[in-house]
């Protein structure tokens, strides 16, 4: 694959191994323990604050964060290795994933240094949670069409508006809202955006619940109503918007959870057909050989962050090819095993990748979009 694509990734790294080691022990213990029962797409759906007090007690969360700010100082490979870990097993990670995966590096790239001191060491130690203020109801994957609007008043902005999707917001202590702070210039839509920081508990933000097909909460509605956000709470420069959030994307889209939300019904198809109970299907060996290559590819991109490159377009890749593999796993286990009752961790699984299946190619920004993203980013549109 062409290098302005995907980087290519690096030798592997033996002082990685021991921190996997280390991890995956620690997950072992829990699931004995029976402090949590692996899943699917926990990284979304399964919130525990005290499995991510536990594991900021470890030094697992804001791993990348400067030791200044309250964090510990290792690389993105390291973040990489507990992340893969984390997903690999289910874990009930939702409670700290948008704050330590994009909201951290944003604030640490576009926060004043009042702010990386007031949330910073907060993420660190898994207190502070984060949700997503980006999509709309007519703005998904479109960004450049937000319609909430931030109005520069005495002190600081008024925001009104609609936020949707936002995966974890009754939960959460504030996101990053995206908001058109100059009126559209259709002949230049990304201009004249602004990201804010707002604190879910103001005056002013009503937070609805969507429930899923299931019956599970994890989708919210936010409502802002004439929101007050401080300047202090401006997060980079005002206009400054679509640059900014681009940047953040590259960590949203590319990590390990874009491929590995399925893993854990990938690995019981697996198990079921070494015990004779599944068909041998040769398209569970593929699953495994599309795995490889985007775990190499979402290697890639992490080495590339740590550079602090802009990996936007690569990010896209793994995304588009990673969950469109979340997708088919999930339907091939509906076709081999099929979507009924059964307490078995595999009928379990089943049910649960089958309902999570819709969301895998939408959030974070659609398959059809980023498909453009790509075609853009190599010169074909």
């Amino acid at each position: 694959m062409s290098t302005k694509l995907v980087p290519p990734a690096g030798a592997p790294d033996p002082a990685l191994a021991q921190l996997r080691a280390e991890v995956r022990e620690f997950l072992h213990e829990q699931i004995e323990k029976g402090v949590f029962t692996p899943g699917i797409d926990t990284w979304l759906t399964r919130w525990n604050p005290d499995f991510t007090r536990s594991l900021a007690a470890k030094g697992w969360i804001g791993m990348t964060i400067p030791t200044e700010y309250g964090g510990h100082g290792r690389t993105f490979m390291e973040r990489f290795v507990v992340t893969e870990e984390l997903l690999a097993v289910g874990a009930p990670v939702a409670a700290q994933w948008v704050a330590d995966r994009q909201a951290a590096p944003s604030l640490l790239k576009y926060g004043t240094e009042e702010q990386k001191r007031r949330f910073l060491p907060g993420i660190a130690a898994g207190e502070i949670c984060w949700a997503i203020g980006m999509s709309e109801p007519d703005s998904g994957s479109d960004l450049a069409s937000v319609k909430t609007r931030a109005t520069q008043v005495d002190g600081g902005w008024r925001i009104s508006g609609t936020k949707l999707w936002t995966s974890g917001a009754h939960h959460a202590d504030a996101f990053f809202a995206l908001a058109r702070s100059a009126p559209l210039d259709p002949a230049h839509r990304h201009d004249g955006l602004s990201q804010f920081i707002v604190l879910l508990d103001s005056p002013g933000v009503t937070i609805r619940p969507i429930l899923s097909m299931s019956g599970e909460h994890h989708f919210n509605e936010v409502l802002l109503e004439d929101v007050f956000v401080p300047d202090d709470l401006v997060l980079g420069s005002i206009g400054s918007g679509w640059e900014q959030v681009t940047s953040e994307l590259g960590f949203e889209r590319s990590g390990p959870e874009r491929f590995l939300s399925t893993f854990g019904l990938l690995e019981e198809l697996v198990r079921g057909a070494g015990a004779g109970s599944v068909d041998r299907d040769p398209r569970i060996g593929a699953s495994i050989g599309r795995i490889a290559g985007l775990r190499r590819m979402s290697r890639a991109v992490s080495e590339s962050l740590q550079r602090g490159e802009d990996a936007a377009l690569s990010a896209s890749v793994v995304k588009v090819l990673g969950t469109g593999l979340e997708g088919d796993i999930a339907e091939l286990a509906d076709e081999l095993v099929g979507y009924g009752p059964g307490d078995d961790q595999l009928a379990q699984l089943v049910r649960a990748g089958v309902m999570q299946r819709p969301g895998f190619t939408l959030r974070g920004g659609t398959s059809e979009i980023l498909r453009g993203v790509v075609a853009r980013g190599l010169g074909l549109r």
